[in-house]
């Protein structure tokens, strides 16, 4: 049964399968849009998939922009690989999903775990990116060695709690994003959604999002940016959220009222601040570049 098929799914636009290259086969969403208009690539979130993370706002995008959406490696029906996952290579699958679809151009959109991958495809493919749009991020997701250890645990967190990898990942999944949509019709496919990653990638994604920072580097972005806080956030601390749009030169600030899930929950208030903040980067002139400290590598 396709996400399409299951009972409650809401509307989707066109979806496929494509190879890229030396990688492995994603899955994309497209909307042409109006001819001619700027691409939008859509980074989602961390347990979810593009369908999950998005889905509100496809059609409002797609009026306006030509839009694409992948499932990043591990998530959905993402690539698979062997590799311990690494969120620069979402990044550089992102890239590669760009240049198979003929894309040169494009403003990056990143939810959550999303947001260090746009970031980490503005800085390593910074002639693909034209602007950022970072929404209910943050530039690290853990500080005290407490935070982090409880990220970097979560690959063996199955063990000991003496669950499976899957239960793991249902009840991340319930925590971020499903369990906040249970009274709702679409709550079985979310949760189906949830369950299509596979559990060792997604539990090392989580560890990765436990290690990452960008602070070193991403005030050297030379890219226009606007960033989406969700002020009722218990999952990305909004305080973490406004550390982010303060390290990013010259970012655009949208507050939302709404919580992590507010991509679905809060949509009617969600999908206008996102509308404006790919308005306000589309075409706007890039930043004054910042003195930054080199960051180690990815």
């Amino acid at each position: 049964m396709t996400a399409e098929d299951h009972h409650g799914a809401p509307p989707l636009p066109p979806g496929r399968a494509v190879e890229l290259p030396g990688r492995g086969r994603t899955f994309v969403r497209e909307l042409a849009g109006p001819a001619g208009a700027p691409a939008v690539l859509l980074l989602h979130g961390w347990t979810a998939t593009a369908d999950l993370n998005w889905f509100p706002a496809y059609g409002a995008l797609g009026r306006r922009y030509r839009v694409v959406a992948l499932d990043h490696r591990g998530h959905g029906r993402g690539i698979r690989s062997r590799r311990r996952f690494r969120l620069a290579d979402c990044a550089d699958d992102a890239a590669a999903l760009c240049d198979a679809l003929g894309i040169d151009r494009v403003v990056a959109v990143g939810y959550s775990m999303g947001g260090p991958i746009a970031s980490l495809l503005a800085y390593r493919h910074p002639e693909l990116v034209s602007g950022l749009v970072l929404c209910a991020t943050a530039a690290r997701f853990a500080e005290s060695p407490s935070e982090r250890a409880a990220f970097v645990g979560l690959a063996g967190l199955s063990q000991a709690v003496r669950m499976t990898p899957k239960q793991v990942v249902a009840r991340l999944g319930d925590r971020i994003m499903t369990g906040r949509v249970q009274d709702s019709p679409i709550a079985q496919w979310a949760r189906s959604e949830v369950a299509r990653g596979n559990p060792r990638m997604v539990l090392e994604a989580g560890a990765s999002l436990g290690r990452f920072s960008s602070l070193a580097w991403i005030g050297g972005l030379e890219v226009p940016a606007a960033v989406v806080v969700s002020t009722q956030d218990r999952v990305v601390a909004p305080r973490r959220q406004l550390e982010l749009a303060a390290a990013l030169p010259g970012a655009v600030v949208h507050r939302v009222d709404m919580d992590h899930a507010g991509c679905v929950t809060a949509a009617r208030r969600f999908v206008p601040a996102l509308l404006r903040s790919v308005s306000d980067v589309v075409g706007a002139s890039p930043p004054a570049r910042r003195a930054v400290r080199e960051p180690a590598p990815a």
